[in-house]
């Protein structure tokens, strides 16, 4: 009884609701973009409300463990991860040009995604296992490293290059944040122009095509047609949209992967710049409000493992509200919450949950 008056004393409820609330409005706008006269609850639809539904489980669930006990198994949990990313080369399911997937039967899991969650807690664990102090040299960070670039050159062997970029992304600013020195950065910065030309031959023919219709390449109706019709979805939406259910750009199927990576631009077409923008100010008062929390922490390393449970999905949120208006190349990143897919629901729950269960934790110390 004493536990259970302590959960739900130091529970965030407020980071709960927020996240709810995202989230029906992306099974709304899902219900939307699959909508059809003669089939109005397509099966996307009904997985995904399941998978809010599990969501919700998993949050709570994840509340509930103690972030310290992960601590103790991050490193046997991310080379279990590291297995699966493997297994997935070998035996993976095919689909969409990519071999990504495990087949669980109600859905398929991603364990790419799982990389995107779990490798802040490897990293947080070896060095927490190296000292208190929040000082390490570049030579303690090398396995981390060693690590990350396994982990993107895995993940882009399926190939899956906007996740492998999200997790190379996340990673490195969690890595910057743990103090590895700006030199590093700025040595990896130089490299990777000085060998952009070798890099881009081993990009597959159609990631090139999408680094060439970002810079301009193309024509409307082939190279260009996705971004084309994400771009005349958002601006024929107006301030106030044409309406739920009456975006033609979608219900005409002009727009490809509308439930997916493109449901921003279903939902400007329908609810207008005003209905998008809340729908940012709904997101920006959420990250807000957690990168607060985080600030708020007073130990380095906690710190740190609450600030990787969420960069992956303020990075997700920026590059997908970026991709569809045509401001980054198309690399296929789902928008947290609301676009459709079970493993990346879960992922972002699960860590969302673990990120509570460090808030709890915290405010039972202070308090």
């Amino acid at each position: 009884m004493f536990v259970a008056k302590r959960f739900f004393r130091y529970f965030d409820w407020i980071s709960f609701f927020l996240i709810l609330c995202i989230s029906l409005i992306g099974l709304l706008f899902v219900f939307s973009a699959t909508y059809r006269p003669e089939q109005p609850y397509s099966i996307f639809f009904k997985k995904q409300a399941l998978g809010i539904g599990g969501g919700i489980i998993i949050y709570f669930i994840c509340s509930l463990i103690d972030y310290r006990m992960l601590l103790q198994w991050g490193l046997l949990i991310y080379s279990a991860v590291l297995g699966l990313l493997l297994f997935t080369l070998f035996k993976g399911s095919i689909g969409m040009g990519g071999q990504r997937w495990i087949n669980m039967g109600f859905f398929k899991a991603q364990p790419s995604e799982l990389a995107k969650m779990l490798f802040p807690l490897f990293a947080v664990c070896y060095l927490y296992a190296r000292k208190e102090s929040f000082t390490f040299t570049v030579q303690e960070f090398i396995p981390l490293l060693g690590t990350l670039l396994i982990s993107v050159l895995l993940i882009l062997k399926q190939p899956d290059l906007g996740t492998a970029l999200l997790v190379l992304i996340s990673g490195a600013l969690l890595l910057w944040l743990a103090s590895l020195s700006k030199e590093f950065f700025l040595y990896s910065m130089l490299l990777i122009l000085i060998t952009a030309p070798l890099s881009w031959h081993l990009l597959k023919s159609y990631q090139q095509k999408r680094v060439l219709v970002f810079l301009g390449q193309g024509e409307s109706n082939k190279e260009r047609y996705q971004i084309e019709q994400s771009k005349i979805a958002i601006g024929s939406g107006g301030l106030l949209g044409k309406g739920f259910l009456k975006g033609t750009q979608n219900k005409l199927q002009f727009l490809p992967e509308s439930r997916t990576d493109f449901i921003f631009s279903v939902i400007s077409e329908e609810i207008g710049f005003i209905g998008a923008f809340a729908l940012i100010i709904l997101f920006l008062i959420l990250f807000g409000r957690l990168l607060l929390i985080t600030l708020s922490i007073n130990q380095p390393l906690v710190q740190l493992l609450a600030f990787g449970f969420i960069i992956h999905i303020i990075v997700a949120f920026l590059i997908n509200s970026a991709m569809v208006l045509g401001l980054l190349p198309i690399v296929g990143i789902p928008l947290p919450f609301i676009s459709y897919g079970l493993s990346n629901l879960w992922i972002t729950y699960a860590s969302l949950g673990w990120f509570n269960n460090i808030t709890m934790q915290h405010l039972h110390l202070s308090s």
